[in-house]
């Protein structure tokens, strides 16, 4: 199979600022799941680097011990694959650091911030099909999700593109942020 991209599209699993189911920013806890789907993944579709995103120390202490129970413990040796996948986790304090890591990466060049989101923004959104030919350029992206109830209004104002929402056929719009990851980056990267 040949490569149709260079691999210029990061994401990021953000912990913060994220929102509860009331609307109020928050910081939310790391799931091992998401850590290994994601990242699973991101190795499957040529993602460079999977950014999980946490201020919270003890958090980034959890999530440094699950990667290196797979990259360097036992789990190495029990599961090469789940290595390879979980090599590409980096954490970050912030999206900031996230974004200074892509650019030293990529020739100082700032990556274009996209976030999806569940619901209409009210803004223009970002199609899927336009999104995957602008991968196709040199320029590096930066795709974030959200965990708990998604990223925060705030923020997503502030993103360069929305992507679209991804829509099922019932009114029921509820994924967990894996699944929606792997049908995201199916349609962005996908070989049909």
């Amino acid at each position: 199979m040949t490569e149709l991209y260079k691999h210029n599209l990061y994401i990021a699993l953000l912990h913060y600022p994220v929102i509860n189911k009331s609307g109020e920013v928050i910081t939310s806890a790391v799931t091992n799941l998401d850590l290994h789907d994601i990242a699973r993944v991101s190795k499957t579709y040529g993602v460079p680097v999977f950014y999980v995103i946490t201020p919270l120390l003890d958090q980034q202490e959890l999530v440094k011990k699950i990667i290196s129970h797979w990259t360097i413990g036992h789990g190495s040796i029990y599961n090469p694959k789940r290595r390879e996948a979980l090599e590409l986790i980096s954490v970050k304090d912030s999206i900031e650091e996230a974004i200074c890591d892509i650019q030293s990466r990529n020739q100082g060049i700032i990556p274009k911030i996209i976030v999806s989101c569940a619901k209409d923004s009210g803004r223009q959104n970002l199609t899927y099909r336009n999104f995957k030919e602008m991968i196709k350029d040199e320029n590096p992206y930066f795709l974030l999700f959200g965990t708990a109830w998604g990223i925060s209004q705030d923020f997503i104002l502030k993103a360069d593109y929305i992507l679209e929402p991804i829509k099922g056929t019932r009114e029921y719009n509820h994924l967990s942020v894996r699944s929606a990851a792997g049908i995201i980056l199916d349609r962005l990267m996908g070989n049909y």
